[in-house]
């Protein structure tokens, strides 16, 4: 479940840590952390938060593409825990994010639709609430953000079982449903599943000992 941490960076722009032009070599030789000339980050990231009156640190780590974050991004504890992944397109949450406690069980799945922000409006499909399973396409003014839309799940993480289900459409909460719901305990069996990062890991690292090293990032 634990990760070594792999943040030993080493300089390589002289014109310093994330300036434009600037980027860092990681220790297994890849480019990480790039600006490019335009001030835009572009490419894999590394990001360090750390811990500060009270509240903790962690690192996530993912891509830019124009200084939007894109695609998957890993959330770790400080102590090397994976505690969330979220999607991203434009720069905003997309799709299904999952959040994990210490011991790698999912605790939470929240559901989030991406609004380009490059438009003045954007659409999205809903389902009809007068002809189910059927959809129809709306437009919507668009504020540049993510907004919730579909189901929210909460976990039990000790036994995998939902305690509480969640239903947005286009940010509205509608009525929520007990987790007792037929329909809310399909997948349990499912969810008792760890993330394949938690088990490649340990796998992978099965036997070793937890090793930190200095990371070399400054605190933005």
């Amino acid at each position: 479940m634990k990760r070594l941490l792999f943040l030993q960076f080493m300089l390589i722009s002289y014109m310093g840590f994330s300036q434009p032009g600037s980027f860092v070599i990681g220790v297994k030789g890849d480019t990480l952390n790039k600006v490019d000339m335009k001030n835009m980050k572009q490419g894999k990231w590394v990001e360090r938060r750390d811990e500060i009156r009270g509240e903790p640190g962690d690192e996530e780590e993912g891509e830019y593409k124009n200084n939007r974050r894109e695609g998957t991004w890993r959330i770790y504890s400080l102590q090397g825990d994976l505690t969330a992944l979220e999607f991203y397109k434009w720069g905003n949450k997309d799709g299904v994010c999952q959040y994990f406690n210490a011991s790698g069980s999912l605790v939470r799945e929240e559901s989030w639709k991406a609004l380009n922000p490059d438009k003045l409006y954007d659409t999205l499909e809903i389902e009809d609430i007068d002809h189910l399973n059927e959809y129809k396409t709306v437009i919507v003014k668009n504020e540049g953000v993510a907004i919730r839309h579909g189901q929210w799940k909460f976990y039990d993480p000790s036994t995998g079982m939902i305690n509480k289900i969640q239903s947005y459409t286009m940010g509205k909460l509608e009525n929520p449903k007990s987790g007792t719901d037929s329909d809310s305990t399909k997948n349990v069996s499912k969810t008792m599943v760890k993330p394949k990062e938690v088990q490649d890991y340990e796998k992978k690292n099965a036997g070793k000992k937890k090793i930190k090293v200095r990371d070399g990032a400054t605190s933005n």
